[in-house]
């Protein structure tokens, strides 16, 4: 990956995109008023590019860059403050202080809305496996501001970290965390999902392991939660019961953790 900065850079924009490179073991290269796609083109390689507001990563097989949004953790917070239901939060069953683990962050919209549940009193760690998706969230979670307070305190409560997340759960003590979430690419393509292409670009495919599940089983206190296409045989396989949603292209799976 090469790491450049939005045209018209001033020095402190310069700087910062060299030391972001560092961080993400990749190459600065000097903007020079070049467009992107002559560099993507030029250096044959994924160009991050370091603005003033935001991260955009631009992949070189694809159109559309991938940045930072808190997409539809904007809307579903607003319907949970009108009292109105959402499916991810009656499958978690979240409650104010809790501890929540989220395993496959992505662009994090999950996640936000459990730290907006579990409030400033409990925890939210998000695992994010790509290193430069894991940065994108982490720093956008920071600066994003929506002009709603209480979605722009839950964002930045959020701990996020680049690791395997099997890897991460084989570190943690037993009955660590309230809730333990999966959210893995779905084995089947969701036609409407046009809004995450570019996030397929650097998505991990590896199906979920069973030892996965056998360690957030030891990791978790009240509850495993998996969302998955409605065709899915991870639900089944894993011992999940499933809420199943008539007219929903996926559906939510629960492990309750016995004493």
């Amino acid at each position: 990956m090469i790491v450049t900065t939005s045209s018209r850079p001033d020095d402190q924009l310069i700087q910062t995109a060299m030391e972001i490179a560092f961080e993400l073991n990749g190459s600065y290269v000097k903007r020079s008023k070049q467009a992107v796609e002559y560099l993507k083109k030029n250096y044959r390689d994924n160009t991050l590019v370091v603005g003033k507001n935001r991260l955009e990563l631009h992949f070189l097989d694809q159109n559309n860059p991938l940045f930072f949004h808190p997409n539809s953790a904007m809307f579903r917070i607003k319907r949970l403050l009108k009292g109105e239901k959402d499916p991810f939060s009656e499958a978690c069953n979240l409650q104010v202080g809790d501890s929540f683990l989220d395993c496959t962050l992505g662009l994090a919209s999950d996640s936000i809305v459990a730290s907006y549940i579990v409030g400033k009193e409990g925890i939210v760690k998000g695992i994010e496996e790509s290193s430069s998706l894991a940065y994108i969230v982490k720093t956008g979670l920071q600066q994003w501001e929506t002009g709603l307070e209480v979605l722009d305190n839950a964002m930045k409560r959020i701990d996020v970290s680049s690791n395997d997340h099997l890897t991460f759960l084989r570190g943690c003590p037993n009955n660590s965390y309230d809730v333990i979430y999966f959210d893995p690419m779905f084995e089947e393509t969701i036609e409407e999902s046009i809004g995450i292409l570019p996030l397929k670009s650097i998505a991990n495919f590896t199906p979920l392991k069973k030892e996965a599940i056998n360690e957030a089983k030891r990791v978790a206190k009240r509850r495993i939660v998996l969302k998955d296409h409605w065709r899915s045989t991870r639900f089944e396989e894993n011992g999940f019961i499933v809420n199943i949603r008539k007219s929903a292209k996926f559906h939510y799976g629960v492990i309750e953790i016995s004493d």
